[in-house]
């Protein structure tokens, strides 16, 4: 499947598909609020789940140019983005939920938390590392930054990644098996990156002079 022979309107199917998507763990968490079906530890809940999309997203917007080497597939790069804007914004409501519901602005306690809670040290610049990512994704940031400014800056999703997944292995420390499959899949998709790279096949993927607007274009 290319772009060639991707419908611009199934692309559009594709697009509204993947927001109703990803909005859903969010509805979930609203409606067992609403019907008080959180279980005994609501916050813990709302943060788990918060922290576990953030990053299945971020690692699901990794695979669009894995998909690009391997398959020659161009369409997800164009829903990229939005995955990656999910991504921090499951992670915006991860960190409000630790800040405000589990700490209640309790800063001192959350600097200690930092220097005390290796999860959490790793954990917290993970999700700052997102920030310029989502401030420089719109087209107006790409074109004032350039392609190559723009494309050295989001590199840091990497490392956003690499971060959550410690994050979440040291976080749940007896149960390994969802922090071990992210670790393998991000293993992969470096792999693959990697691979490319160092055959010489592997192309920028953002080309901001030809390219048209899109919004969900890196």
């Amino acid at each position: 499947m290319t772009d060639k022979n991707l419908h611009t309107k199934r692309l559009a199917w594709i697009k509204t598909g993947v927001f109703f998507l990803a909005l859903l763990p969010l509805i979930k968490l609203v409606i067992g609020a609403c019907l008080d079906a959180l279980g005994a530890n609501p916050i813990e809940k709302i943060t788990r789940t918060t922290g576990y999309w953030t990053l299945t997203l971020l690692l699901v917007s990794l695979t669009a140019t894995p998909l690009r080497l391997l398959f020659k597939w161009n369409w997800p790069i164009r829903i990229r983005r939005m995955l990656g804007l999910f991504a921090f914004f499951y992670g915006s409501l991860h960190f409000l939920t630790y800040l405000v519901l589990d700490q209640f602005f309790d800063w001192s306690a959350i600097a200690a938390d930092i220097v005390k809670r290796p999860y959490i040290t790793v954990g917290f610049p993970a999700f700052v590392l997102m920030i310029p990512l989502a401030l420089t994704s719109t087209d107006r940031m790409i074109k004032r930054l350039g392609g190559k400014r723009w494309r050295w800056l989001h590199r840091l999703v990497y490392l956003s990644a690499i971060g959550g997944v410690v994050h979440y292995a040291w976080l749940v420390k007896k149960d390994l098996t969802n922090p071990l499959i992210f670790a393998v899949l991000l293993a992969v998709l470096f792999g693959i990156r990697i691979l490319y790279r160092s055959i010489g096949s592997m192309k920028p993927v953002f080309t901001p002079v030809k390219r048209k607007t899109s919004h969900t274009d890196r």
